[in-house]
């Protein structure tokens, strides 16, 4: 019972009962006491004891008429009662324990019998209302993991699943009975790192908790992300039995940050990296080239004529062009090379390792651009819309001048987009549709031209 003190309400006639009973308790419970049984249940309703000892033979109200009236009402008909009766008196023993009674003392009360039987009963009292806390307490957590709005599981520490709460299998489109003894690796996608598992069983075998982001895989075959915390659970004597994981669904979020980073990093009309990503780009080619002494080329491009389509056919045929454009640039070059919109109709083009000969990383730019200028001088298919008339197919042409520079991992990136934009201007002044190679390593102004 630690510390705590029982309340006990003596109700009994006689005052010298009570005395004597006061004598006995008074340093070990907190006493309360009545001389009827009206006084008594009043006194119950107002502060309801722990334990009640109750006298049978009183006048008006005696105790087993007390005893009922205290049992039917809900909030003291649970409280133990011992009733106080002679000696001799066997027929009122038997009928109170017919009623319920917990205990009897008997008179003349003798003290040490009485404060004995008194304890045992308030710490069954005791232990009983704490077993009640006890269960309330489960109750209403397993009613939070069970309602809970995050997936709740529990394994041993084999890792084998012993527990998932019903918000699991919303989440996972597993039942529980599908996934009882098994290893939660069933819900792995493969996209989730491998440091990523070393770490969580680092930690928790070190007896601490792990968080950290997953990437799952659901019954259908959708992937998801999910934000774990996971931790151990010890016995008395601070061996780890268990794990919990308590994971919230973070798809939603992670789809967010992904468009904000896409819209951050790629240009909204054709898909393309923009000039941020483009500009991060080149400073890991610049990082490349360096280690391994290759070289790397920029082309900056300018659709010729863009704005005269602008203005005949409208905004709309123009962004149709770009889009095509974007497509027939990325169809030009291997996949790890780049391709950026730079702004309106100019785009830029890096490739990435060419070769570490000078003269021969030219060539290889050169083919590539020779190979875009003429997949962009191929006629656009561009469907063309007029207020009060059907749409029409219009076959429209377009060329590009490209500026071409080949540059090594000592360049600056404001050099070598100066150099390339030189080219282009160089090849719009040539007449345009042109490739223009600016030879800055072999420190002559801007020439070659093609075709």
């Amino acid at each position: 019972m630690s510390t705590y003190k029982a309340k006990i309400l003596a109700i009994d006639d006689t005052p010298g009962n009570l005395i004597t009973l006061g004598a006995a308790l008074e340093n070990d419970y907190e006493l309360q006491f009545a001389t009827s049984g009206a006084s008594g249940l009043a006194l119950a309703r107002d502060n309801p004891p722990d334990l009640i000892l109750l006298d049978v033979m009183m006048p008006e109200v005696d105790g087993f008429e007390t005893f009922r009236r205290l049992a039917a009402e809900p909030t003291l008909k649970d409280i133990p009662v011992i009733f106080v009766t002679a000696l001799d008196d066997l027929d009122s023993e038997v009928a109170g324990l017919q009623l319920g009674a917990a205990d009897y003392i008997t008179k003349p009360i003798r003290v040490s019998i009485a404060r004995q039987r008194i304890h045992n009963l308030a710490e069954r009292e005791f232990l009983r209302k704490e077993v009640l806390r006890q269960r309330d307490q489960l109750r209403k957590l397993s009613a939070a993991v069970e309602q809970n709005p995050a997936t709740v599981v529990i394994t041993n520490l084999q890792a084998e699943l012993e527990y998932v709460n019903p918000h699991f299998t919303e989440v996972t489109g597993y039942s529980a009975e599908e996934v009882m003894g098994k290893n939660p690796r069933f819900l792995k996608s493969g996209l989730t790192s491998k440091a990523t598992y070393v770490e969580l069983w680092d930690t928790l075998g070190r007896g601490q908790v792990w968080k950290g982001e997953m990437v799952n895989r659901r019954k259908n075959g959708e992937i998801y992300w999910e934000e774990s915390h996971i931790a151990p659970i010890k016995n008395e004597y601070n061996a780890i039995t268990h794990y919990v994981a308590i994971k919230t669904e973070i798809s939603a979020r992670k789809s967010m940050e992904e468009q904000v980073r896409h819209l951050a990093f790629y240009d909204g009309l054709t898909e393309l990296p923009n000039r941020r990503l483009l500009d991060d780009r080149m400073g890991q080619a610049l990082a490349a080239n360096k280690r391994s002494g290759t070289l790397a080329a920029l082309m900056f491009l300018d659709l010729d004529n863009f704005k005269e389509l602008n203005d005949h056919y409208g905004h709309a045929s123009g962004d149709a062009l770009l889009i095509e454009v974007a497509r027939r640039l990325s169809a030009c070059v291997r996949e790890e090379d780049t391709v950026a919109r730079f702004a309106g109709d100019e785009f830029v083009v890096m490739l990435g390792k060419l070769d570490t000969a000078y003269a021969l990383s030219c060539e290889q730019a050169l083919t590539v651009a020779e190979k875009i200028r003429a997949s962009l001088t191929t006629p656009y298919p561009l469907t063309i819309s007029s207020d009060g008339r059907d749409d029409t197919l219009v076959r429209h042409q377009c060329s590009a001048s490209i500026g071409v520079v080949v540059f090594n991992g000592d360049d600056r990136p404001t050099d070598i987009m100066k150099w390339a934009d030189a080219a282009m201007y160089q090849a719009k002044a040539a007449g345009r549709n042109r490739v223009q190679l600016y030879r800055h390593h072999e420190q002559q102004a801007p020439q070659t031209q093609l075709p």
